[in-house]
């Protein structure tokens, strides 16, 4: 409890920007919890992670609109030729895709709407089974490690076959975007020159001095606290739950409370804050490409055939482009996704 009471005031003043500036933050995507909890407990450096939170009370979205956070109350919205409902988990990126694909929808005259940062697997999952949305951006990786714990793929092409043979039986995804977003293991450029930093390997030796942060989560995912344990052999001095990639973590990092940090690759705050995501030499964070994850009840050739065109188009770079005029330029993200859509000749 050391370093939280002592960096009390800092942590009250950044949580309070953070919630101030939610709406163009980039965040975590909400991997699934698993087993074997690292250790080293950790204080906490903010409050709890948005987009890993499962609470299931509605809220107020940060980027202009009401999500339900709850995953009951289906509309039957979703049945074939019906109305699609588009989902989001709660981070700013997740967002915007689901607004892209609201906006392709809505070009080809399929009536689409939005319910924007709803939380986490635990709450966005059940709202698609029952019918409270019927579309939600996802990430390969992470979601197969969701509905098969067991899952070992790592690459990009089985890592989407075996998330299609894993789903619940009502639901299935469409093609899958070049598009990635994956954690990283961020430093600081100072840190990185100090130390000889630019794989994950490197910190063999080094991570036992150093303090890492991250959202809660890490202290149990694979692709947290346990995997670089299992994979690389590392134990770092403590664990400091900040928030998932968003503007505390970088703001630990800026400042020294933590010394290495999970920022997502298409996060504009690395190049911004001049910040080195080092390289996953063995693969921990696995593929995570940009993917539909929809209801059957939902699905048509008429949405099949606009969502896949979304796909073929969005690309990690763009991912990038898309996040820092949300994050950094402060537009909203309706408005950029409609302008993406626009440009890539989708509407």
């Amino acid at each position: 409890m050391k370093i939280a009471l002592k960096y009390a005031p800092f942590v009250a003043a950044v949580t309070a920007a953070a919630l101030a500036l939610s709406a163009c933050s980039s965040s975590s995507n909400p991997l699934e919890t698993t087993s074997n909890p690292a250790a080293g407990g950790g204080t906490s450096v903010a409050g709890s992670d948005t987009a890993g939170s499962a609470t299931g009370a509605a809220s107020s979205d940060a980027d202009g609109s009401t999500g339900a956070g709850s995953a009951s109350g289906s509309s039957g919205a979703g049945a074939a030729g019906g109305p699609i409902i588009v989902g989001s988990a709660d981070f700013t990126e997740n967002v915007i895709i689901a607004e892209i694909y609201a906006a392709a929808l809505k070009a080809k005259g399929i009536d689409a709407t939005t319910k924007p940062r709803l939380g986490s697997r635990e709450v966005y999952i059940p709202a698609l089974k029952d019918g409270s949305i019927n579309l939600v951006p996802e990430y390969t990786g992470t979601a197969l490690q969701y509905f098969d714990k067991k899952a070992t793929a790592s690459d990009p092409e089985t890592t989407f076959a075996d998330l299609k043979k894993a789903l619940p039986a009502n639901l299935t995804i469409l093609d899958k975007a070049p598009a990635e977003d994956k954690d990283s293991l961020t430093v600081t450029k100072a840190t990185a020159d100090k130390e000889g930093l630019k794989t994950i390997e490197d910190l063999k030796g080094k991570s036992q001095n150093m303090v890492l942060g991250g959202p809660e989560e890490w202290k149990t995912r694979m692709t947290g606290v346990p995997g670089f344990q299992k994979y690389y052999g590392l134990t770092f001095k403590s664990f400091e739950v900040t928030d998932a990639g968003g503007p505390i973590t970088v703001k630990a990092l800026t400042t020294g409370i933590i010394q290495a940090g999970n920022i997502f690759t298409t996060d504009a705050a690395i190049a911004k804050n001049n910040l080195v995501a080092l390289e996953d030499t063995k693969g921990m964070f696995g593929a995570q490409n940009v993917v539909p994850l929809i209801a059957k009840s939902a699905v048509t050739p008429q949405v099949t055939d606009a969502l896949n065109a979304v796909s073929a188009k969005l690309t990690t770079e763009d991912l990038v482009t898309l996040n820092d005029k949300v994050a950094n330029q402060h537009l909203d993200p309706a408005t950029v996704a409609q302008d993406w859509v626009s440009e890539k000749g989708l509407g």
